[in-house]
Formats: structure tokens, C-alpha cells, sequence
């Protein structure tokens, strides 16, 4: 153990490595100890850079520390000690506590009562100015955008009387209390550009209110209470402790990291802080005003310490401090709530779970130091504290949900692995078990699942949510040790409520610090004055010298719903006399939207054909009742996007037949659906042409599903064994069955006897040239070779199309 008090030595013989950091669009080699993270350092550039410090040379951080310690003016050994003691994290320079540097408001005084109604109202116009700044950028945004619309000429584009779109957009804009004339600029062209109104959030006032009149809620309360709706306010009960805050803030501050003095001076510890506030006293106290030495980490010093008694320990070092100051300590305070400076010497509030950084970079969680200290001195399990709190990362042995419990469910070896492997990177129990990570096909065919899109999958293997929330806490923890059932007893109230005890140690701080520790009473975002009153009224009998009221911050996005206007004028109608008249009763019979399931083993056909001279395979599948199921469309020589388009437009209908939508929407949606490829159509039977491929596919399906034969546009003499009859007009003979059905899906049980006999369309009497009619011409619309004259002009039978013809 050391029991030198020079920091000075330490930072010669400790390591300093650099790191190289990213700082906008340069990289900076810094050094600093290694147990420092990279935000740690980061912060403290933040701080050099703000204070305008040179950083230059190989070690930019030490060039910054010394320049500033510089500037103290002490002599030579203390400025090594000064600098030292920063570049160690051991002490930071901080912000005084915000206050307001208004002279203190009297409660009982009538005139404070306009006083923070004023206030209170400044700091809500400027709340609100920067919600209307958005909105009026916003809507001057939508009248540039209606103008740049607009497809006429440029005068009527920019008239409001001729382009509706910009008369709404320019009426919106003046709701939003935007001036006519930027209006007319935005609706020339003119880019209306507002900056973003950067308000800085007002320090807290300061008021004095007397104890016993706020402890009743009296009227001093209800004002501080109201005070608090439009800006924090800080309450003291005394006059004393209201000029001391006021001091305070005026003041130079240091916050300085008790654990880490402790780790660097060992059993030196009390004399090396004594040094310390000898040494900082002399540099910053001014002659005859006040200044802050703050005390941070105290709870978890005391705690590695195993102080018997924490806060006689608290107060035992508090006198200690004081009495170092010397003829400063009268006016020294020794509270800092300053987050960047925590920063900057490693502190954070007090909870069992720390987050550190690894010696690559990365970031992990353990259970904190000094707890774990704690907790080995008292006795107890640490690595059982561990898994209390960041859980064991697997399932076997977990309650009611293990790997007997799942194999029972169904799950093999392969999926148990595949669980466990996600476990250990996913922070809900509900992500292991997705199924991209159990694969689709076991859940679907194992599991006899259909899981829906954010459904979890445990609660429908059976799972009750108390088996699935002890099961999570068994991988992931409980995040705390409030629960922690073989805690030591001597640890058991720290562990249950962390705050609660460094609230203890502060209040054992504050008799030996000028100004009081202002303890921050959150209030919900919606609390209104009933209820501040009531926590100050709290905190006045408590007997705290002073408190700080502040509103939390509203939720982000909408916090309430707005009735549809139409519906809310309508409901102020007075309702219409009932009239008896005579009505249709129509019966609306819902069907059950659950999705049909097509079986393991299906029949349907495969039609190859080519449109335009692309080759398209059409393949269905059908319900055992023969009802279409699902269709898969394959495209050859096609481009990726439009085959992958194609692919996916295939298993959008056959997910929309599977739940219910009739084939007939379908047929009737896409026939006569136009883009290329188009034109003539071979290898099908009943289609001849088609106006697209869309065109062509719900052809096929309505003239084979639903017998559509409307939509057939093939002669009917024009067939293909399938039936009709051929070109000669000799009936075709039987054929064998084994040609329609499939001796694959049939495993062989159809008889070889079984014949087919001729069906579909039959000629009455053979056709001869001299009978029959002119020859049919080529539609240029859609290829098909309908085109009829009528009248006096031309018309396509299968698309309607019209075109004139010459010649």
C-alpha cells in the first residue's frame, strides 16, 4: 500500500497509452490510464476545447491540463500536483450549481406572486415560439411544393385563385400565423429558411418560503407549486441558505472522485485528500467568496472501505475537509450535481449493474466493484449476485421452461442448439424462439404453427406468461439485487433501495457545507399545481433546507386523439324522426379470415407457354376439393427485378386464395391489364393472344377454374388432343388416363384400363372455305386476330380496341 500523498509520483510511474479517438473529421492520439474510457477522455477534450485550451504536441490532454493549472499561478510543485491530480481523473474542474443570479424571490412578499407570473410567462413564450417556428417553416415548405406541382403556366401556378392546392396551402399557412407577404415569396420561389431556435433551458430561481406554512400547504406553497409549471424553482426555508446557494453558483467548483484517490493512495487515503483540499483551496478559494469542493463516489468508497457506520463515516471526513480548507471552509460547500464533470473522473449514481469498457474497446456489464467488495466482506456469493443480476445466458435448469420442458414441446438437439446459440445475444427471451431463428419450417411443420407477424411463439406451445417472465429472468436477470434472497443483511438496505442510501450519505455531508444540498423532487410531465404543492409541503416537514421542483419532460409524439371533424359535427345534428318505409334486408354472413391450408401432397397442372414470344410456366396447386390454392409464375430470360417481381406477385394471390378471396376478384382485377411483353400467344389451347402477362395468366386461371370460357379467344377448332376436334373434323379417339393424371401423385393405385373420353367444345358440321366469312386481321392493339369489320370501321372482339384501317 502506498502512503505517499504525492500524486505527482503516482503519474510518473502509472502508464499513460495513447488512444486514438475520432473528433469530427480528424483522428486525436490521446493519453490517458487505461482504466479510463473512451468517453472519458472524450469529455475531457470536450472541456479543453470549450475552455479554448491549446492541445498540441504528442500528448494534446496533458498540454491542455498544464496550460490551465498554468494559470492558477501556484508555484512549481504544486502545479505538478494540480496537474496530476486532473490527469489521473482524481479531480475535474465543474460548473457551479445554476441558480438564477436574481436576488432570492420572498414567498409572503405580494409582489413575488407578479413576479413569477412574468417569469413564467417568458419561459413560455419561448417554449412556444420554438413550436411555432417549425410550423411556420413547415407550412411555407408546403406552398414552395404546391407551386413546383402545378403543371400549368407559371402566373396561374403562383396564383392561389387558379391552383387550389396552393389557396389550401397558403390558407394553412396563415393558420399558422405566417405573414401574407412570405406567403407570396415562398409561392415566387423564394426558399423561406428559419434557424432552428436554440433556447437554453433558464436556470432554476431561487425563493425563500417559511418552513411551517409550506409544511401545511399553505398559501407560500400553492405559489412555488405554480412557479414550477413553466420552470424548475429552487425552495430553501431559510434566508442563510438562500444566499449561500446564490454564493455558491458565483464561485469556482472541483468535483473530486473519492474511489478513485482510494485506488491510487491506498491506506494514504484521508491524508492524500487532505492534501488535496489543501492544495485546490489555495488555487481557487477566492479571498472573500464562496467556493465548491465537491465529494463524489462517496457511497461506493465507503463500501469498498466496509465503513461499519457510513454516515459517521460521511461526517467524519466531511470535518475532515472542512478543517483542511482552513479559513475557507466557512464558505466552502461540498455538493456538485454537474454530469460532464462525473464524467470526467469516472463517477455514475449508485446501482448494482456497472457498465465498463473492455481493453478492446467494446462495452459489457458486470455487477459493480464496490458492491462486489461489499458483498465478499459480508459474506456472501458474488458470482450468485452476478447471476441475480445479468441472468445465466441459458436455459438449462431455467423454472418451468428447460430443455426437458421444450423437447417435450417438440424441439430437437438442432433447434435447442440454435436457442441457446441466440441467447447469448438477444436481450428478450421472445427473440430466441422467432422463427428465423428455429427456422420456418419446423414451427409451420413440427410445431403445427402458423405464426403471424409479431406473434410469439412460447404462449402457443402452452407456456403461461409467469412461466415465460421466470424463465427471462433466469437468462437475462432481474437487472437489480432488490429481490436478491441470500443477500448479506448487513447489505440488505442498500441493495433494496441504492438512492435511498446515498441520500443518507448527503444529508450526512450537508451541516458541514455552506450551502445546502438541494435534493431534485421530479414531478410526472402532467403534474399540476395540487401535487407540487403536496412534495413541497413533503419536503418541508422532512426538515431538508432545500429542494429543487421540476416537471418532467412530455413524451414525444401525439399525447392525446382528435375526434374526426365530420363525425363531431354530425353528432351535434339533432336526430332525424324515425320514418317507416319499406327495406331490403340483406343478411351479411362474415367469413372466418383464418387461413385455409393447402395439403402436404397437392394436385394441378403445369401450363407452359409463351406471350410475345417470353416463355412463362404457370404452375397451381389445388385444395383436395379442387379448388385453386396457390400459383407460381416462372419466367425465363427475364431480367432479375421483373422475374423476383413476378415471383412475389404470385405468392401475394396465392396468400389472398389461401385466406378466402374468391378467384373470380382476382380474374376480374387483372384481365386486359396492358404493358409489354404482349401480342400473340402459343402453347395454350384456349388463349391466343393477351394484352400482358397479368392478362394472359387470369385468363388461363378463369377459363380453367372457373370455366370463363368467355375469356378464351382460341377457334374452337384449333385444338390439341384435349378434346375438340382437329382441324379434318374426325373425332378424337379415347385416351389413355395415365395423360391427365399424374401416376407420381397417384403412387400408382390408378388402373391401367381407365380411358378418357373427347370433351370440350364441338363443331355442329364441318366448316368449308367457301362458306366461310373474310379473314380475320391482326389487332395492332393487342395482337389478337379478332379484328372484325362493323359497319363502316374495324373492331377487336377480345379488347374492344377500335383502330382505324387503311386499305
Amino acid at each position: 500500500m502506498r502512503q505517499s500523498t504525492s500524486l505527482a509520483a503516482v503519474f510518473s510511474d502509472l502508464p499513460r497509452p495513447p488512444r486514438e479517438l475520432e473528433r469530427g473529421a480528424q483522428v486525436i492520439a490521446a493519453s490517458a490510464p487505461e482504466a479510463w474510457t473512451d468517453a472519458q477522455i472524450e469529455a475531457w477534450l470536450d472541456w479543453a476545447a470549450d475552455a479554448g485550451l491549446p492541445m498540441d504536441g504528442a500528448d494534446p490532454l496533458a498540454a491542455a491540463v498544464h496550460a490551465w493549472v498554468n494559470g492558477l499561478g501556484r508555484p512549481p510543485t504544486e502545479t505538478a500536483e494540480l496537474a496530476a491530480a486532473l490527469l489521473l481523473g482524481v479531480v475535474s474542474p465543474a460548473r457551479a450549481p445554476a441558480i438564477d443570479p436574481a436576488q432570492p424571490l420572498q414567498l409572503d412578499d405580494p409582489a413575488t406572486a407578479r413576479l413569477l407570473a412574468a417569469e413564467g410567462a417568458r419561459r413560455r413564450a419561448l417554449r412556444l415560439a420554438a413550436g411555432a417556428t417549425r410550423a411556420a417553416v413547415a407550412a411555407l415548405e408546403t406552398v414552395s411544393e404546391a407551386v413546383e406541382r402545378c403543371s400549368g403556366s407559371p402566373a396561374d401556378c403562383a396564383d392561389p385563385s387558379r391552383n387550389p392546392a396552393l389557396a389550401r396551402a397558403a390558407r394553412a399557412a396563415r393558420a399558422a400565423g405566417v405573414a401574407d407577404v412570405d406567403i407570396l415569396r415562398a409561392a415566387a420561389g423564394d426558399r423561406i429558411e428559419a434557424a432552428e431556435l436554440q433556447l437554453a433551458k433558464p436556470s432554476p430561481l431561487i425563493a425563500i418560503a417559511d418552513r411551517g406554512v409550506a409544511a401545511s400547504g399553505g398559501p407560500e406553497a400553492q405559489l412555488a407549486a405554480g412557479a414550477t409549471l413553466d420552470g424548475d424553482l429552487v425552495v430553501t426555508f431559510d434566508p442563510g441558505s438562500a444566499e449561500a446557494l446564490l454564493e455558491a453558483s458565483r464561485g469556482p467548483a472541483i468535483l473530486l472522485s473519492t474511489p478513485r484517490l482510494a485506488e491510487l493512495l491506498g491506506e494514504a487515503f484521508e491524508l492524500g485528500l487532505q492534501r488535496q483540499v489543501e492544495l485546490w483551496s489555495a488555487a481557487l478559494a477566492p479571498e472573500d467568496g464562496a467556493w465548491t469542493f465537491g465529494v463524489g463516489g462517496l457511497a461506493d468508497h465507503l463500501l469498498a472501505a466496509g465503513a461499519a457506520d457510513p454516515e459517521a463515516a460521511a461526517e467524519r471526513l466531511a470535518e475532515l475537509i472542512r478543517k483542511a480548507a482552513g479559513s475557507d471552509g466557512e464558505a466552502l460547500s461540498l455538493f456538485i450535481d454537474d454530469p460532464e464533470a462525473a464524467l470526467r473522473v469516472g463517477l455514475s449514481g449508485l446501482g448494482a449493474l456497472d457498465v465498463f469498457q473492455t481493453a478492446d474497446g467494446e462495452t459489457g456489464r458486470r455487477l459493480r466493484p464496490s458492491l462486489a467488495t461489499a458483498i465478499a466482506r459480508g459474506g456472501g456469493d458474488v458470482e450468485a449476485a452476478e447471476r441475480q443480476l445479468l441472468g445465466r445466458r441459458t436455459l438449462v435448469g431455467a423454472p418451468g421452461l428447460d430443455h426437458a420442458a421444450l423437447r417435450g414441446a417438440g424441439f430437437t438437439d438442432v433447434e435447442l442448439e440454435a436457442v441457446e446459440q441466440a441467447l447469448a445475444c438477444v436481450d428478450r427471451l421472445e427473440d430466441a424462439f422467432h422463427p428465423a431463428v428455429l427456422d420456418s419450417g419446423f414451427v409451420r411443420d413440427v410445431l403445427g404453427l402458423e405464426v403471424e407477424p409479431g406473434e410469439q411463439v412460447l404462449p402457443r406451445l402452452g407456456f403461461s406468461q409467469q412461466q415465460i417472465e421466470a424463465a427471462g429472468a433466469w437468462v437475462f436477470g432481474h437487472g437489480d439485487l432488490r429481490d436478491w434472497p441470500a443477500a448479506p443483511s448487513a447489505l440488505t438496505s442498500v441493495l433494496a433501495d441504492p438512492a435511498g442510501f446515498e441520500r443518507r450519505l448527503r444529508r450526512a455531508l450537508e451541516p458541514f457545507s455552506a450551502a445546502p444540498d438541494v435534493t431534485p423532487i421530479p414531478l410526472p410531465w402532467d403534474a399540476g399545481a395540487g401535487q407540487a404543492a403536496r412534495a413541497l409541503a413533503d419536503a418541508a416537514r422532512e426538515g431538508l433546507r432545500g429542494v429543487r421542483l421540476m416537471r418532467g419532460t412530455a413524451p414525444a409524439g401525439p399525447l392525446f386523439q382528435l375526434a374526426d371533424g365530420a363525425a363531431t359535427e354530425r353528432d351535434r345534428r339533432p336526430d332525424p324522426e324515425p320514418r317507416m318505409v319499406e327495406r331490403v334486408i340483406e343478411k351479411v354472413v362474415e367469413r372466418e379470415r383464418s387461413r385455409r391450408k393447402l395439403p402436404d401432397r397437392r394436385k394441378g397442372y403445369i401450363q407452359k407457354a409463351a406471350v410475345g414470344g417470353h416463355k412463362v410456366y404457370v404452375h397451381t396447386g389445388e385444395y383436395e376439393d379442387g379448388e385453386l390454392g396457390e400459383i407460381f409464375i416462372d419466367m425465363h430470360k427475364e431480367g432479375a427485378a421483373f422475374r423476383s417481381l413476378m415471383n412475389n406477385f404470385a405468392i401475394a394471390i396465392s396468400i389472398g386464395l389461401q385466406y378466402g378471396v374468391p378467384l373470380e376478384e382476382f380474374v376480374d382485377a387483372f384481365v386486359f391489364t396492358r404493358f409489354e411483353p404482349a401480342g400473340k400467344v402459343t402453347g395454350n389451347d384456349s388463349i391466343r393472344s393477351a394484352t400482358s402477362i397479368l392478362d394472359y395468366i387470369f385468363r388461363e386461371l378463369g377459363v380453367s377454374y372457373l370455366g370463363r370460357h368467355e375469356l378464351a379467344n382460341a377457334h374452337p377448332e384449333a385444338g390439341d388432343g384435349l378434346g375438340a376436334t382437329d382441324a379434318g373434323g374426325h373425332e378424337p379417339e379415347t385416351v389413355p388416363a395415365a395423360r391427365f393424371i399424374s401416376k407420381g401423385f397417384a403412387r400408382g393405385a390408378a388402373p391401367d384400363n381407365l380411358v378418357v373420353l373427347p370433351f370440350g367444345q364441338k363443331r355442329d358440321a364441318p366448316r368449308s372455305n367457301a362458306g366461310a366469312g373474310p379473314p380475320a386481321t391482326a389487332c395492332p392493339d393487342c395482337g389478337d386476330l379478332s379484328l372484325r369489320q362493323q359497319g363502316g370501321g374495324w373492331i377487336c372482339e377480345t379488347c374492344g380496341a377500335a383502330p382505324s384501317m387503311q386499305g
